[in-house]
C-alpha cells in the first residue's frame, strides 16, 4: 500500500468514526441568511445534552437492578455518544476555529457547557439519586427529544436534517424502554410505585427548562434551521399522560412543567454537580494533554 493508499484509508477510518460515510454527500455549507455563530451554538447545545446525559447513564456500569439492564443503559449511553461526537463535529466545523469534538468535550469548563440541567443531575446510582429518577429522566429527556428532532428532520441545514432523520429510530426505542420501565415500576405495587413516583420528583422540577427557548433556539427557529422547544410541550405532555396513566401514577404538579425562567444550562449556569462530572469525565483527556 504507497503513501496515498495509506493516507486515503485513515481519512475513511476518521469519517467513519464520525458518520461521515452516510452523510458524505451532505451539503454542509451554513444554509443562506443564517448565522454560523448560531449554528454552532445551537448544535454545541443538542450535542452537550447528549454528551453529557450519555456520561450520566455510564455511571451504573453493571450497578442496574439486572445485568440486561446494565447492558441496556450502556447501549443507550453508547448511542447518545455517537450523537454527541457528531453534533460537536458540526459544531466545530460552523465555528470555523479549528476545535473538534474532542476539544469542546474535554476542554471546556463547566460555564461554557451549554446542556439542559436535566441531563446532569445526579439520579443515581449514588446517594442522590436511584434507578427510578434514571428512568424518569430518560422518559422526559426522550419524549422530548423525540419531538425536536421529528421538526428538526425539515430543518434548511442538511446536515441537522440528516442527522436527525437517521437519529430518530433510536431515540424512539430509547424512550419506548424507559416508558416500559415506569409502567413496570409504577404498576407493581405500593412500594415500587412510591419509589417511582419518587424518581419523577426527583427531576421533575428541570423540566420546565426543556421548553424554554433559548434566544438562539429562536432565532434559528424562524430561520428555518431549528426548532422552538416551546412547540412540543403540548406532544411531550400527552405521552407523559399515556405513560403516567398505564402506569397507574398520578402525574407531577403539571405547572411546574413550563414554569422555568432563564437563565440556565443554555446559558451556561448549571447545578453544583455539573463540577463533578466534568472532573470525572475529563481527567483523563486533561491528564494526557499535560504528558
Amino acid at each position: 500500500m504507497n503513501t496515498s493508499e495509506v493516507q486515503s484509508s485513515a481519512s475513511d477510518v476518521q469519517q467513519w468514526v464520525l458518520g461521515a460515510p452516510a452523510m458524505s454527500t451532505v451539503d454542509r455549507s451554513v444554509p443562506d441568511g443564517v448565522s454560523a455563530p448560531d449554528l454552532a451554538q445551537y448544535c454545541l447545545m443538542l450535542g452537550d445534552d447528549a454528551l453529557v446525559l450519555s456520561h450520566r447513564l455510564s455511571e451504573w456500569g453493571v450497578r442496574a437492578p439486572e445485568l440486561e439492564e446494565a447492558a441496556a443503559l450502556g447501549a443507550i449511553a453508547l448511542d447518545l455518544l455517537g450523537e454527541a461526537r457528531i453534533l460537536l463535529h458540526r459544531a466545530g466545523e460552523v465555528e470555523g476555529v479549528g476545535r473538534g469534538e474532542d476539544s469542546l468535550a474535554y476542554f471546556r469548563t463547566a460555564a461554557e457547557f451549554r446542556n439542559v440541567r436535566l441531563v446532569e443531575i445526579d439520579c443515581g446510582p449514588g446517594q442522590d439519586g436511584g434507578f427510578s429518577a434514571t428512568v424518569a429522566r430518560l422518559l422526559l429527556y426522550t419524549a422530548w427529544r423525540v419531538a425536536v428532532f421529528e421538526r428538526l428532520m425539515r430543518s434548511r441545514d442538511a446536515v441537522l436534517a440528516t442527522f436527525a432523520a437517521r437519529s430518530l429510530a433510536g431515540l424512539t426505542r430509547h424512550r419506548d424502554h424507559a416508558a416500559q420501565w415506569v409502567i413496570r415500576l409504577g404498576d407493581a405495587n405500593a412500594a415500587s410505585a412510591r419509589r417511582m413516583t419518587g424518581g419523577f420528583q426527583r427531576v421533575w422540577p428541570m423540566t420546565g427548562e426543556l421548553f424554554t427557548p433559548h434566544p438562539v433556539e429562536a432565532r434559528l427557529a424562524d430561520a428555518g434551521c431549528g426548532v422552538d422547544p416551546a412547540v412540543v410541550r403540548g406532544e411531550v405532555s400527552e405521552v407523559l399522560d399515556e405513560v403516567f396513566s398505564v402506569a397507574r401514577l398520578e402525574r407531577p404538579d403539571p405547572t411546574e412543567f413550563g414554569g422555568f425562567v432563564r437563565p440556565g444550562g443554555r446559558d451556561g449556569e448549571h447545578t453544583g454537580g455539573m463540577e463533578f462530572l466534568l472532573a470525572d469525565m475529563q481527567y483523563l483527556a486533561r491528564s494526557a494533554a499535560q504528558l
